[in-house]
């Protein structure tokens, strides 16, 4: 049983199962490297181990399903609180930094803990990637999102966690890197080395509009990739080469460029955090079909072929 287990035994353990996945562990309780960032998912076992050695637990599902379920000790968000208000850019991230960090730094997220990311992947809408796309954005990139969500975690039994040290003392520090505006996709469109990826429903795709939208459609060359193809049955994201062949079939080369978007950067949140796990340089388009449909059509086009 967890309590059992000695602290350098159980740390000797964490730091098996993490070099296995790529990360490694700081000198202090809690602590980890900047190798975290070339993981975005990892397996619960891992994510048990960190949880266990002091990480932050996040809770990113619907009001709906924390109702339903609770899950116990976690710090508890929902992708709006990170986001401006109302349409059209109710996708896109809040610009006031303070604001962002004093949000983060009361949840409990801390410079150097590491924060685990859970959702529900089986009937949710990828609101574990769209945080981890977050945190990471802001200048986090300890952030992990559990593959198979929170039915995985808790496979394992009760979870020993952590209580979080309250306020946290995370500082926003944007990384450009994972994000991407409307004004630089436009002028991305049809360049040489650049795939953007529509990874909503294919109805929506096709030109339905049954979450806002101004206009129906998609992006001019954009190729469509319903986010939830990246997934089996029981929420687990596709292997690496699983994914490699995937997007091959699709005409994406491996060094491309990509930019997702869905219709609040949601979907497409969760599908950027996949790419980059998998090695490929992937960015986010928050403000998605919300924003993009609410420009003027002869500067934003959409398609329906």
């Amino acid at each position: 049983m967890p309590n059992a287990i000695s602290r350098p035994a159980r740390r000797n353990f964490l730091l098996g199962v993490l070099a296995v996945a790529g990360l490694a562990l700081g000198p202090l309780q809690g602590h980890a490297t900047d190798a975290d960032t070339a993981r975005w998912i990892i397996g619960a076992d891992q994510a048990r181990a960190l949880l266990a050695d002091g990480a932050l637990l996040v809770d990113a599902r619907g009001a709906d399903l924390k109702k339903a379920a609770p899950l116990e000790g976690a710090a508890t968000v929902i992708w709006q609180d990170f986001t401006n208000a109302d349409l059209p850019e109710k996708g896109r991230l809040l610009q006031d930094d303070a604001a962002l960090t004093q949000k983060l730094q009361g949840i409990g997220l801390s410079q150097n803990v590491p924060a685990v990311v859970v959702a529900d992947s089986v009937n949710g809408w990828g609101e574990d990637g769209r945080i981890v796309w977050t945190f990471r954005t802001l200048g986090h990139p300890q952030t992990l999102l559990v593959n198979g969500g929170i039915s995985a975690l808790l496979e394992g039994g009760p979870l020993e966690l952590t209580s979080a040290k309250l306020p946290g003392d995370f500082t926003v520090s944007r990384i450009e890197a994972y994000e991407i505006r409307k004004e630089e996709l436009r002028n991305l469109i049809g360049k040489d080395g650049v795939a953007v990826l529509d990874v909503r429903e294919p109805r929506e795709f096709a030109g339905k509009t049954p979450y806002g939208e101004s206009r129906g459609g998609h992006v001019p060359g954009a190729k469509h990739l319903f986010y939830r193809d990246l997934l089996d049955e029981n929420g687990h994201v596709l292997s690496g080469e699983a994914l490699k062949a995937r997007l091959a079939d699709l005409g994406i080369d491996a060094g491309a460029q990509i930019v997702s978007y869905c219709t609040g950067g949601i979907r497409s949140g969760f599908v950027t955090a996949v790419l980059n796990d998998a090695g490929l340089k992937a960015r986010n388009y928050a403000g998605s079909m919300w924003e993009w449909s609410a420009q003027d059509p002869a500067d934003f086009p959409l398609v329906t072929d």
